[in-house]
């Protein structure tokens, strides 16, 4: 590459650094893509929310994504174990054992399909790499950013190794996109624990699952599943990602795991027995991968941006997977920050000032869905009495598609918090035998 100075240097092929290339390349920036692996590769976070749809089409990718043949997701189903308690009404709402909700309830702006997809996440990052290919973006794979030089902050240097080789590339500005590797959040000591979640999974692929044997209808195939166990803070995803092949993962805080890898499947299989007809239905069906682990899952950055670089995805803010919003929070911010990075190309500025709206937007989208997150977990079934109440129901739904980064509070939000505060007061109320470890109004991590 000699020292040739492109416009973007991108860390990070996955969803956000492919949709970022894909966003600038189209616009006509020159940008290369550091990926340190071989595309395809297995990943989690195999489900898109609708709001990614915008995304899809404004780069020119969504039609592919129905000629590939990912599954249709139409909608997604909550169950739980039953509980007498759950048929306990309260200011008119009556939770129940099962929820279930479609997108085409409520009309997206942007949105032209009344469903997103689940996907196999080794074939789509594959795809969407390429894709951004295909329209000017240079990729290199198979080659590790050791760091980020930023001595002269008007043309910051990427550091990167390929084998034995250490090799650098200028570049007018950087984004970070390493996911949960988080390259310059650790580089520039910007990573913070969240203070509150600390969740693990522990996941696999299985074949001929029944998947509607804890639905209570028919007709749900293809949704994503959300099952909640009688374990503090531990629930099960279930999401298809061919017609016989289903994703299974337990999601758990971190001290119910135990060291050894034999006693983490234990626990995997001893987590799904507390819901038997879940147990039941797995077990006699096909594991076809390896028990995979993820951890390190919450986090965030005291700032996501600064002269010549921004980070986006999870290399800037993760909570946990409960709504699918990985992908979509990746995807959003690298539309986000491509605004602001085109804007500032034309400007002839790279400095911090640059990406106040990006910044600005997305701490406000996350700091959403940090909220509805922590609410959820607080009282699982104040989610499905909202879901089931017509009065919230499509504000509800509103936020699990991903339309979340306009509103400073969403009031639906705001009414869920406060019907939680008021149940946490009373320790009379019937849903207060029923709140979980994690507090509304516990102090949010400072970033």
């Amino acid at each position: 590459m000699g020292e040739q100075i492109l416009d973007v240097g991108i860390i990070g092929g996955g969803p956000a650094g492919s949709s970022i290339a894909a966003y600038l390349a189209k616009a006509g920036l020159k940008c290369a893509v550091f990926e340190r692996e071989t595309f395809p590769r297995e990943h989690v976070g195999e489900s898109l929310v609708p709001s990614t749809n915008r995304i899809l089409r404004e780069i020119g990718f969504i039609d592919q994504m129905d000629q590939v043949g990912f599954v249709r997701k139409f909608g997604a189903v909550w169950t739980t174990e039953k509980k007498p308690v759950y048929h306990v009404k309260f200011d008119g709402m009556e939770p129940d054992c099962h929820a279930n909700i479609r997108f085409e309830e409520r009309q997206q702006a942007g949105v032209d399909r009344n469903y997103t997809w689940h996907v196999d996440r080794g074939k789509f990052d594959l795809l969407l790499l390429r894709h951004a290919e295909k329209l000017g973006a240079t990729v290199y794979e198979g080659v590790k950013v050791r760091s980020v030089d930023f001595s002269d902050p008007d043309v910051p240097r990427i550091i990167y190794s390929t084998g034995t080789q250490e090799i650098s590339a200028r570049f007018r500005m950087v984004v970070d996109a390493s996911g949960r590797q988080t390259l310059l959040g650790n580089q520039l000591k910007f990573k913070k624990p969240d203070p509150v979640f600390n969740q693990y999974a522990i996941h696999t692929w299985f074949d001929g699952y029944n998947r509607t044997a804890a639905a209570s209808d028919k007709g749900y195939d293809n949704y994503i599943f959300i099952h909640f166990l009688p374990i503090s803070n531990t629930w099960i995803w279930q999401i298809p990602i061919t017609e016989t092949v289903t994703s299974i993962g337990v999601v758990t805080q971190k001290q119910n795991f135990q060291k050894s890898a034999a006693s983490r499947e234990k626990f995997f299989w001893d987590t799904l027995g507390s819901r038997p007809e879940l147990h039941a239905g797995i077990k006699a069906s096909e594991q076809t991968r390896p028990f995979k682990e993820e951890g390190d899952y919450s986090y965030g950055m005291s700032q996501i941006c600064g002269d010549g670089f921004v980070m986006i995805g999870d290399a800037a803010r993760f909570v946990d997977p409960i709504f699918s919003s990985g992908v979509s929070i990746a995807m959003t911010s690298a539309k986000l920050a491509s605004a602001d990075i085109l804007a500032a190309a034309e400007n002839g500025t790279f400095q911090k000032k640059a990406f106040e709206t990006f910044e600005t937007t997305m701490r406000r989208g996350t700091r959403n869905w940090y909220d509805f997150i922590s609410v959820y977990y607080r009282l699982n079934i104040l989610f499905t009495a909202f879901i089931q109440d017509p009065r919230y129901r499509l504000d509800v739904l509103k936020l699990l598609q991903g339309d979340l980064y306009e509103e400073e509070t969403p009031k639906v939000l705001k009414i869920m918090k406060e019907t939680v505060a008021d149940v946490e007061r009373r320790p009379n109320h019937p849903w207060h035998a029923l709140l979980g470890d994690l507090t509304v109004e516990s102090p949010r991590a400072t970033f």
